[in-house]
């Protein structure tokens, strides 16, 4: 029984490193992709909508060339803390690798919500981080899609959302767009 027991503590940590950032400890693409096909399928049979937001962080590359790697990676760690704190219980937060993150909103009730959260993940993201004795400033671009408006499929729905961020990026920055135009100014 012993053997077997810790058969299970092994295979449940397997699967944690395979399922997981090392640097964060949030999902990763593999994980994020579950869990996304997982809500768009509970989404299908009670009619709501899901959201993906894909963040890339401004300015995140000086950060590295001024102050090094080691200040990245504690960084990057922040803003893991940082957004998974400022979401619901039922949101996702995953490191796609670099300075790129993509949260999952499952269950949105409405399209003017997902603006809210937008904001609201700027808004967090842009206060200074006090690092190792170091005020460091970084803001996000924010591309948005959202199931069954921009897809129904998982893969489809984070190349939107990649180009969106993109969109935002040509937009100045620190800012989110919508992959499609849906009837509401995206800032």
């Amino acid at each position: 029984m012993r053997s077997n027991a810790e058969l299970r503590q092994t295979e449940h940590q397997l699967r944690r490193l395979a399922l997981h950032d090392a640097l964060t400890g949030l999902p990763n693409r593999q994980l994020l992709q579950e869990q996304l096909d997982q809500a768009i399928d509970r989404a299908q049979a009670h009619d709501q909508l899901v959201v993906l937001l894909f963040l890339d962080l401004d300015g995140f590359k000086q950060i590295n060339d001024n102050f090094g790697h080691r200040m990245g990676d504690l960084l990057l760690k922040a803003v893991a803390q940082r957004l998974t704190g400022c979401l619901r219980g039922s949101d996702t937060v995953a490191r796609l690798g670099g300075d790129e993150f993509v949260v999952l909103l499952p269950a949105i009730p409405s399209v003017p919500d997902i603006s809210i959260v937008a904001d609201k993940l700027i808004h967090t993201l842009s206060q200074p981080f006090g690092i190792d004795g170091e005020a460091l400033h970084v803001t996000a671009s924010v591309g948005i899609s959202v199931y069954p408006l921009d897809s129904t499929d998982s893969e489809s729905l984070m190349t939107r959302a990649d180009e969106a961020m993109y969109q935002a990026k040509q937009h100045g920055k620190n800012c989110y767009e919508f992959f499609r135009s849906i009837a509401i100014a995206s800032h």
